[in-house]
């Protein structure tokens, strides 16, 4: 099993909804197992700046993190076929396993 996340901002849209919502719906259309999206309360990104979203008089974009894990070859269809339509954001694969008692 492979598991995916993809890191974006919060505020980015994809035509007039969120992006965060196309892509979970985009991955609901492609049939995967699951996904969950979650808002970052602290980070920072390449530029080394660190976000706090929820600070008095912040206004920096408070990061999201979408994560879905499924069969390799479904997760690697659906970032091909993702990437096709979005170019933002940043994503990281890895190799999971299923915990079963």
């Amino acid at each position: 099993m492979l598991q995916a996340q993809i890191f974006i901002d919060k505020d980015e849209v994809f035509g007039a909804q969120p992006l965060y919502e196309f892509i979970v719906q985009f991955l609901l259309r492609q049939k995967i197992a699951g996904a969950t999206a979650f808002r970052g309360v602290i980070g920072f990104g390449e530029h080394h700046q660190v976000k706090r979203p929820d600070s008095l008089f912040s206004f920096d974009e408070p990061p999201m993190l979408i994560t879905f894990i499924d069969e390799d070859d479904k997760v690697i269809n659906a970032l091909t076929a993702l990437r096709k339509r979005v170019s933002s954001g940043f994503i990281v694969v890895s190799k999971v396993e299923r915990f079963q008692i």
